[in-house]
């Protein structure tokens, strides 16, 4: 019990429903801290509580407001190493700025990278993060990442609704490896669909891959943002003969016009995780969230204790 009293769980205003829930589960409270801002806007952070020598885990995604939440991270992760913690991991459900993490025009900056090297800057020694836009951000930072996955969390969710005829369709040839591991751990075969995006946020659907007539149909992306790949998928679904609709995703950023066309669009339902907090507007009818607490908690447990992570992926 002592060395679990050395881990310290603390909170920025990113989601500390979050924070709460996974601090519940592992037994311990909510480090004693306040994140708050100068007249002006600047961050300020008080840290209540002796963190020296301790085991502090920072949960914050970078969500929107992306920056702010950024800047809260790292102005906390400062705080705490000059506190002298033993060791700091932030613990970032959602990983902001991870779909610029290439140059596809020239000039193009690779801001995934930038944020890794502002993190390590600030004295972060470990990142746990979910579904990553891109795998290969791990390989940006110099300190160890631990990556965890969504979809058996979803897989568990499907498989206790027992649903019949049920194909998992990919939105695109970006997401495939992603839906293929939900139909493996379901048992269900795979569609595609082969669409083409003329410019950022507008998406072309072309064709599908695979036979949706009559079935159950589970869509599934990372991240549902304007929410236009996943409303459109569904409207070429429906066309191509799919029953019902199922979408779901790790991370619901659900921004600009996502809610209007989530609930316009033929989708029985709407599954998402809590790994960026949802304010009440944003939360339609037939929309699910399963708690990524567990998780996470256990993910920590195992840090905490040098124990392996990739048990959990299992």
């Amino acid at each position: 019990m002592s060395s679990r009293q050395r881990l310290k769980i603390f909170t920025g205003n990113a989601n500390p429903a979050l924070a709460e829930e996974i601090a519940h589960y592992l037994g311990v409270s909510v480090g004693a801290a306040k994140v708050t801002r100068f007249s002006d806007g600047e961050i300020q952070v008080r840290i209540n509580e002796s963190v020296r020598g301790a085991d502090v885990f920072i949960i914050q995604p970078t969500s929107e407001p992306v920056n702010e939440h950024l800047m809260e991270l790292l102005v906390m992760v400062d705080a705490v190493r000059r506190a002298s913690a033993r060791r700091i991991t932030a613990v970032m459900p959602y990983y902001g700025y991870a779909r610029q993490d290439r140059k596809t025009r020239a000039r193009d900056p690779v801001t995934a990278k930038l944020v890794a090297n502002l993190l390590y800057a600030s004295g972060t020694r470990r990142v746990i993060t979910m579904d990553l836009h891109a795998g290969q951000i791990q390989g940006f930072f110099d300190i160890p990442v631990d990556h965890l996955p969504g979809v058996p969390l979803i897989a568990q969710y499907f498989l206790q609704q027992q649903l019949n005829d049920v194909v998992v369709v990919s939105p695109d040839l970006g997401g495939v490896q992603r839906a293929r591991d939900l139909a493996e751990r379901i048992g269900a075969p795979l569609a595609i669909i082969d669409k083409r995006r003329p410019e950022p946020n507008v998406a072309e659907i072309m064709n599908i891959i695979g036979s949706v007539q009559g079935k159950k149909v589970i869509m599934i992306d990372d991240i549902i943002d304007t929410a236009g790949t996943i409303t459109q998928g569904a409207a070429a679904l429906k066309k191509w003969g799919a029953e019902e609709i199922y979408v779901c995703c790790t991370h619901p950023v659900l921004s600009g016009p996502a809610v209007e066309r989530l609930a316009g669009a033929p989708i029985k339902e709407v599954l998402v995780t809590n790994t960026i907090a949802l304010p009440q507007i944003k939360i339609v009818n037939n929309l699910k969230i399963l708690s990524v607490a567990p998780l996470l908690g256990e993910a920590i447990i195992r840090v905490h204790e040098d124990l392996s992570v990739s048990k959990l992926f299992d």
